[in-house]
């Protein structure tokens, strides 16, 4: 049940998402942990609890045991695959049909805001399910994975190449074009609404200061105060299931 406050807030968050609104959503880990998918250093379970997220995501351990993080990354998936979205990835996708245009810039590497329905999603850490050469980055064919017994497959694109995941590793750097498109729906927003986000993890933490300082509307919904917390217009202090439904339903007649 939510609170008076949180009420009072989703309506007057509602006013702001008419028809002509142009919304920019940057989605986090809290996000994706309410599909019951781990959050990135909660992710290990079993045979991988003795191991440090950051030894099994970067381009130096991979060099140093492709099989090793290639099987990480499969056991990783294995949760991707079994989750759902919930009802805040779909309240976006009621909200996408309400507004002038919706964007969703996410640091999750599921899918899952694809998966629930809408249209534009900017993913700036990559996506788990998908797989790339790990020399030259060209996307490689899931049959081609499924075929292969090796861990990790070779790549088809490169002799001595390895297929490794569609992800972004530490030390890596954001896609460019992806991120550019971030920066400019973000500049351009009329609302902007975090969701999830723990605002510390660069550069995607100060995107949401640049939809603030271009004049939109900064919405934050997470249960705990963040560095953004401070900036945001609004703080909706619940889960994103809960609170992206009651701020859609607040804008459905």
């Amino acid at each position: 049940m939510l609170n008076d406050e949180t009420q009072r807030m989703a309506r007057e968050v509602a006013a702001h998402l008419g028809p002509q609104a142009t919304v920019a959503v940057l989605s986090g880990s809290g996000m994706s942990a309410e599909s019951g998918i781990p959050t990135f250093r909660d992710a290990q379970t079993g045979i991988w609890s003795k191991f440090r997220p950051e030894d099994l995501a970067t381009p130096a351990a991979f060099t140093r045991d492709p099989g090793k993080v290639w099987r990480w990354y499969q056991h990783r998936r294995k949760g991707v695959m079994a989750a759902q979205p919930h009802a805040g990835h779909r309240a976006l996708v009621r909200l996408e049909a309400m507004v002038a245009s919706l964007v969703v810039i996410t640091q999750n590497v599921d899918g899952l805001h694809q998966r629930s329905g809408s249209g534009r999603v900017l993913e700036l850490h990559g996506n788990i399910l998908r797989s790339v050469c790990s020399t030259s980055r060209r996307l490689i064919d899931p049959a081609w994975i499924a075929a292969s017994g090796q861990q990790p497959p070779p790549s088809p694109h490169i002799n001595g190449a390895y297929a490794r995941p569609d992800v972004v590793w530490f030390g890596e750097a954001l896609p460019g074009l992806v991120l550019d498109e971030a920066v400019a729906a973000l500049e351009s927003c009329s609302v902007c609404i975090a969701v999830g986000t723990s605002a510390v993890v660069q550069p995607a933490a100060g995107l949401p200061r640049l939809a603030k300082r271009s004049g939109a509307l900064l919405v934050e919904i997470n249960p705990q105060r963040t560095p953004l917390s401070r900036y945001a217009d609004y703080c909706l202090r619940e889960p994103a299931g809960i609170a992206l439904t009651a701020m859609v339903a607040a804008c459905e007649p």
